[in-house]
């Protein structure tokens, strides 16, 4: 029997410790953790008691964990955006291969280093744009692969970013400030631009992009509104009080039995009591009007394809709902695709609409609607059997592109919707 790819986690956050590390218990013929790395004790802590990691393979920072001789066959590096590279080139450079959690950078010659870096040393790096692996998004490869609606023409690609996720990760949580992660829609929204690259086989020659933060900000603050949730005389109506969210909300809150994400990023192990009191305090209780967020909450982007083709793309905090929702027009038919419910209709001109639930071709839709634990399989099979990777690998080259994207309709959008061609960003 083949021994399991052993793995080091750098970064036991919400990806590294609740995403993946579980993923150990799924697959213990594929994968074995022998030591883990975060800022927080208690978080290696938990890693460590959970997955038998031995004591002196536990270390209070990924720089602590890289200063090590190689101590594993794959580095999970599930740090913070601007993180990822300055970790993730010496651990490269020990011999490790890499689960990268996106984006790789928002800094491009960083991505352009690690690159370098990574053929230099002949080791391997997968990027986690996940939904490459869900069911929902290969069956639509499938169908756009086909020709059943002919040549693309256009598409209208929409992510629902959701009212409460937008205040937990984008106002008051770690991507609330572009100065210190990334913008938001490269953090947010490579997965979309990377998705789209690769449904359409497209190559991007010029975005435009326009949008701002338009409500979390201290003038759209109700009358009456406090610093924090708590002491507030205006929370009863407000949808973004942070107690509602994290603890009666029925589909977040841990008064509901939810005491995973997104509640246990507010307190280690989440109850009732644990949450108020870090509410009290911490950054997830303070008003959502009063952070000290800059990223966007809303924005869109025009893309023109390089054979003449447009995508259209938006991003919105202002949804009760998330998921993604993409209707791709061609030239024999559309197709309308709607993660959050499944489906995928296809629309032959001058024929009956033909509508595929795509909840019946698997049952296994948990972590990115199936994608995180497919992409880490793959991706252990393919060290572990050394056969060719799928056309779903996200290899750093390709993954570079999504990240020309995002980055290009940046700056068009601080540089007031100026078009900007992708050979300025490429270099």
């Amino acid at each position: 029997m083949q021994k399991p790819i052993t793995v080091a986690i750098a970064g036991c956050g919400s990806r590294g410790k609740d995403t993946y590390a579980p993923l150990a218990e799924r697959f213990p013929d594929k994968m074995k953790i022998v030591a883990a790395a975060d800022i927080d004790p208690a978080k290696v802590e938990d890693v460590k008691n959970r997955y038998n990691v031995p004591a002196e393979n536990c270390f209070a920072s990924a720089e602590e964990m890289l200063a090590q001789p190689k101590l594993a066959d794959v580095m999970f590096i599930c740090t913070m955006d601007k993180q990822h590279v300055r970790q993730a080139i010496p651990a490269l450079r020990l011999g490790y291969d890499l689960v990268l959690e996106k984006p790789i950078s928002p800094d491009l010659d960083e991505c352009r280093e690690i690159i370098r870096v990574a053929n230099e040393c002949g080791r391997k790096v997968i990027v986690c744009h996940v939904l490459r692996y869900t069911p929902f998004y290969n069956k639509f490869k499938e169908l756009l692969d086909s020709g059943v609606i002919g040549e693309i023409v256009n598409v209208n690609a929409f992510e629902n970013v959701g009212y409460w996720h937008q205040a937990h990760s984008f106002v008051r949580g770690n991507w609330r400030n572009d100065q210190e992660t990334s913008p938001m829609i490269l953090q947010k929204s490579c997965h979309d631009m990377d998705i789209l690259l690769w449904l359409t086989g497209k190559k991007l020659k010029s975005v435009s992009s326009y949008g701002n933060t338009y409500l979390f900000r201290a003038d759209k603050a109700p009358e009456g509104s406090a610093l924090r949730c708590q002491d507030c005389k205006v929370r009863e109506n407000c949808p973004f009080d942070a107690e509602k969210i994290y603890i009666t909300n029925k589909a977040t809150g841990v008064a509901h039995g939810h005491n995973g994400w997104p509640c246990d990023v507010v307190t280690l192990h989440p109850t009732e009591e644990s949450i108020r009191e870090a509410l009290k305090t911490g950054p997830y209780g303070r008003c959502v009007y009063h952070c000290d967020n800059n990223v966007v909450d809303h924005q869109i982007i025009n893309m023109e394809m390089e054979d003449g083709s447009t995508i259209n793309f938006t991003m919105c905090a202002f949804t009760a709902k998330g998921g993604r929702y993409t209707r791709v027009m061609g030239t024999l038919g559309d197709i309308i695709a709607d993660m959050e419910h499944n489906t995928i209709q296809i629309n032959r001109f001058g024929e009956e609409p033909e509508l595929i639930d795509v909840s019946k071709l698997t049952d296994d839709f948990a972590g990115h609607g199936g994608g995180d634990s497919r992409m880490v399989e793959e991706f252990f099979d393919h060290l572990l059997t050394g056969e060719a990777p799928s056309i779903r690998t996200t290899s750093l080259e390709r993954s570079i592109e999504s990240h020309f994207a995002a980055l290009a309709a940046e700056k068009s959008r601080k540089e007031g919707g100026r078009v900007v061609e992708l050979s300025e960003i490429r270099g």
